[in-house]
């Protein structure tokens, strides 16, 4: 409830001083009777009509001050708020050969860091559809663009490497894969964010032709080259005494494809960037949410129903109350 012409209450204070004027006149005012003997009537006690002489004036000033509550116009609000959402479309391709344990991402492994980083980016959209593609030497789509945010995190938490897919790094076949399943896409702005720690050694389809076809498609493609180059210790697991399982190192060469992953990135409008921490891969993320916002637009239209008659009616009945109990029940007869 608003009111619409809230200065009507200043009639409110006009009221109160009419109606303390007429109570001190009215209390000012003694009574007169010409009568030879008033000792009878000081025995009879005041009537009820005596009481009620006063409620028709006292109905009137609640009158007026409905009166006073119309003039001020309430009103009821109705307030429907229209938002025009501009999504991004995202699809995030992470490399998942067996480099990608190599344990120099503290105090997890490269996969795992990744998974994590994911996951929170993932926690902070609210409209966006999200995608996600796993590639080592072959690639497959996960989860297809999707709103379902809870079916994504729980795809996103059971990534693993496998032996069931072909091993290496086709970094051709995961673009153009992720290429495939956004390039439809009505959205306005269509992001690849691609995670590997590796270089091209495997696929059918050359990285640059991928490369083409997103930039043929309006795709762009932020990428993120993760964890440190040089020799590295790649865990892997034997089986012990008892079927315990004991975890060995053998010694690997890492190297990720900076000149690749920054001519994707430049080439389609994105950016390249290096983790080589936990710290620095939370970070590229955190850049890359505020490069890709989602527009939000919000209008609102406020309808308002007036109640004022409403007021004016009750001031009409009391205002005729009033006049029934002066003219008829508290009639005066000569």
């Amino acid at each position: 409830m608003r009111w619409h012409s809230p200065w009507a209450f200043y009639f409110l204070l006009l009221l109160a001083f009419v109606a303390v004027i007429y109570f001190l006149q009215r209390k000012s005012k003694k009574p007169s009777l010409i009568y030879s003997n008033i000792d009878g009537l000081k025995k009879t006690g005041k009537g009820v009509r005596v009481y009620l002489s006063y409620l028709p004036n006292f109905l009137k000033f609640i009158a007026l001050l409905f009166v006073v509550l119309a003039l001020a116009r309430p009103q009821e609000s109705d307030t429907k708020v229209k938002k025009n959402v501009e999504g991004i479309d995202i699809i995030v391709a992470l490399d998942v050969s067996d480099s990608m344990l190599i344990e120099d991402m503290k105090p997890l492994n490269r996969l795992e860091t990744s998974k994590e980083t994911i996951k929170k980016f993932i926690n902070g959209r609210v409209s966006d559809k999200i995608g996600l593609v796993v590639f080592s030497g072959e690639s497959y789509t996960r989860v297809p663009l999707t709103l379902d945010y809870p079916l994504l995190q729980k795809s996103l938490a059971q990534v693993k490497t496998t032996r069931n897919i072909k091993m290496g790094t086709a970094i051709g076949v995961a673009l153009a894969n992720s290429v495939a399943r956004i390039k439809d896409s009505t959205a306005k702005s269509r992001v690849v964010i691609f995670l590997t720690d590796g270089e091209n050694n495997s696929g059918t389809i050359d990285p640059i032709t991928a490369l083409d076809i997103a930039k043929g498609y309006g795709v762009k493609i932020y990428s993120i080259g993760m964890g440190v180059d040089g020799q590295a210790q790649l865990p892997y697991f034997i089986n012990g005494p008892g079927g315990r399982k004991i975890k060995r190192y053998r010694p690997m060469h890492s190297k990720v494809n900076e000149e690749l992953l920054t001519r994707m990135a430049k080439e389609t409008g994105g950016k390249f960037y290096r983790a080589t921490t936990t710290k620095a891969l939370e970070s590229v993320f955190a850049d890359i949410d505020n490069l890709e916002k989602t527009k939000i637009e919000t209008s609102s239209f406020t309808k308002y129903k007036e109640h004022f008659s409403k007021f004016l009616w009750i001031a009409f009945f009391i205002y005729l109350l009033a006049n029934t109990i002066d003219y008829i029940l508290l009639r005066r007869f000569p």
